[in-house]
C-alpha cells in the first residue's frame, strides 16, 4: 500500500510540473517567433544589399520553424500581414503588420534605410522576450513542482 502512495505522489508531482511547461509555452513560442523574426529582418537586408531578388523569390528561400512559418507562408499567399498568434499583444501585432507591409515596397534604398532602423528594435524585442521566457518557464515549473508537492501532502 505504501508503494501506491509513493507511486501516486510521483505521478501527481510530474503532472503538474507538465502542467507549468505547458503554462510557459507561450511565452516560448513568442520567444521563437521574435528571433525568427529577427533573422528575416537580416536576411532581407543582406538581400537588398546584394542580390536583389523578387520578393517572391526571396520569401521561398527562407525556411522557419513552427508559428512564423506559418504566418509566412500565409503572407505569401495574401500579401497581408495579420498576425492571430494569441501570444502577441494588440501593439505587437500592429508592429508586426506595419514591418510586414513595407517588405518589398519602394526602392531598395529607402527599404534598407527602413529595415535597418528596425533591426535595433528587433533586436532589443528578441532579448526582452528571451528574458521574459527564461524568467517565465522557471517560475512555471517550479509553481507546477510546488503544486505537486502540496497535492502529495494533501493526499498522505
Amino acid at each position: 500500500m505504501l508503494w501506491l502512495k509513493f507511486l501516486l505522489g510521483g505521478l501527481s508531482i510530474a503532472f503538474c510540473t507538465l502542467l507549468g511547461y505547458l503554462a510557459a509555452d507561450k511565452y516560448r513560442r513568442r520567444k521563437g517567433f521574435y528571433l525568427s523574426l529577427q533573422s528575416l529582418n537580416e536576411k532581407y537586408l543582406a538581400e537588398l544589399k546584394f542580390s536583389r531578388k523578387p520578393l517572391g523569390e526571396f520569401l521561398k528561400t527562407c525556411e522557419f520553424r513552427g508559428d512564423f512559418q506559418a504566418f509566412l507562408e500565409e503572407f505569401q499567399k495574401t500579401r497581408t500581414a495579420e498576425p492571430t498568434l494569441s501570444y502577441l499583444s494588440k501593439g505587437e501585432k500592429e508592429e508586426i503588420k506595419e514591418l510586414f507591409s513595407m517588405l518589398g515596397r519602394g526602392d531598395a534604398t529607402s527599404q534598407l534605410g527602413y529595415f535597418s532602423a528596425q533591426a535595433e528594435t528587433l533586436k532589443k524585442k528578441c532579448e526582452e522576450t528571451g528574458k521574459e521566457a527564461k524568467e517565465r518557464s522557471e517560475l512555471y515549473l517550479k509553481l507546477g513542482l510546488l503544486a505537486g508537492l502540496a497535492f502529495v501532502i494533501l493526499i498522505v
